[in-house]
């Protein structure tokens, strides 16, 4: 794995909630997050379901096989250098050829962000703000 100077500096849910974003089968997620996303297993647990809280940075997030549809749901993750991000995540083995940045207008920021879709179907922005 690659570590680069990329932080991640916030996450913001697509749904509800960052800590119960829901996946089929949490042992086959969680390796992607660790080693292709560089997040860190800080905690797991099995009851009420299979879960899972990854951190990286500040941030954190859960994982859960709660029933949830994961191709409905993901974060947005503000990151401090959204070309750094990519490479990190190329580097680690992201699939992805081309980040295909596109840019999004949310209230009065403007973001330059690429797409990652997690093998267990969670979706992921990753954005940099733009001045």
């Amino acid at each position: 794995m690659v570590t680069t100077q990329v932080i991640y500096k916030n996450a913001w849910p697509y749904q509800q909630d960052t800590m119960r974003l829901p996946v089929n089968d949490l042992a086959m997620a969680l390796p992607f997050y660790e080693n292709v996303m560089g997040f860190k297993l800080t905690a797991q647990q099995d009851s009420p379901h299979k879960s899972a809280v990854l951190s990286r940075d500040d941030i954190r997030i859960g994982l859960a096989e709660n029933g949830g549809d994961p191709t409905q749901d993901g974060c947005f993750f503000e990151v401090s250098n959204v070309a750094d991000a990519f490479a990190e995540l190329k580097a680690n083995g992201l699939a992805n050829e081309q980040p295909n940045y596109t840019m999004q207008q949310h209230g009065q920021t403007r973001w330059k962000v690429f797409f990652v879709v997690a093998p267990d179907g969670l979706c992921y922005c990753l954005g940099e703000r733009q001045p």
